[in-house]
């Protein structure tokens, strides 16, 4: 029986590149995604991959939605928590909203996906859990104190996950992603991208498929002994 790959933000930018590595590598992918239901429906026609909508931010959805994927899958191996939004701007001009909006669906929502998931990979003593973070997690960024504190979180909670998990056979690192070629990249202002382009000492953005070749070796056998690591992959934009 082949492992039961769930990834969240599934059907599109670095989520989508995902989805489609690992279900190239003979997992069973279901691939969760919040709205838009004509390209998440074109996106699973075309590659033979099942999808799900429901919003990660709500315990309930999660809660019933996994409740479904066991019931016809009867296990989940695999959590990639890659489901994330940004609402930018500086932290004197961010209001309750955007700050609430941005903890709900980047952070709230790795508790939610994860504390449903953990019982039952701890039950069949395997588990692989990557959490996709940012770049601007680990150095912060102008405009985004939301985001940043939520992709910076992940990386403690992977580590404790770690900690509480191991001697289960499940393993839980992390990847900081810089500036990756996805759709939510290409909005930024043109002349801006171009002076971050520049910054970037590889001098080109990165492609989401390289990202999900990372994910696809972490939840694979040859990785069991990695556990509790913060990969970065953003052409040396920041070293640490």
């Amino acid at each position: 029986m082949s492992k039961v790959a769930l990834v969240t933000g599934g059907t599109r930018g670095i989520g989508e590149a995902i989805s489609k590595k690992l279900h190239s590598s003979n997992f069973t992918v279901i691939a969760n995604y919040a709205s838009n239901d004509q390209a998440a429906n074109e996106f699973s026609k075309k590659n033979n991959i099942e999808v799900k909508k429901w919003d990660v931010s709500n315990y309930e959805e999660c809660k019933n939605s996994i409740a479904k994927i066991l019931k016809d899958h009867s296990k989940i191996d695999i959590l990639v928590n890659n489901a994330g939004i940004t609402r930018d701007a500086p932290l004197h001009k961010m209001d309750l909203e955007k700050w609430q909006k941005v903890i709900d669906v980047n952070l709230n929502s790795v508790f939610n996906m994860t504390s449903l998931v953990i019982n039952q990979m701890r039950e069949n003593q395997f588990g692989r859990i990557v959490h996709i973070s940012s770049v601007n997690g680990q150095k912060g960024q102008f405009g985004q104190a939301n985001y940043a504190a939520t992709k910076a979180a992940l990386i403690g909670f992977s580590k404790s996950l770690a900690l509480e998990s191991a001697s289960k056979s499940i393993t839980s690192n992390v990847l900081c992603p810089g500036y990756i070629n996805t759709e939510m990249v290409a909005a930024i202002r043109e002349d801006i991208l171009k002076s971050i382009v520049e910054t970037i000492p590889n001098k080109r953005l990165g492609e989401a498929d390289e990202v999900a070749e990372m994910v696809n070796y972490l939840v694979s056998d040859k990785a069991s002994y990695i556990n509790g690591a913060t990969l970065s992959i953003n052409g040396g934009l920041w070293m640490d």
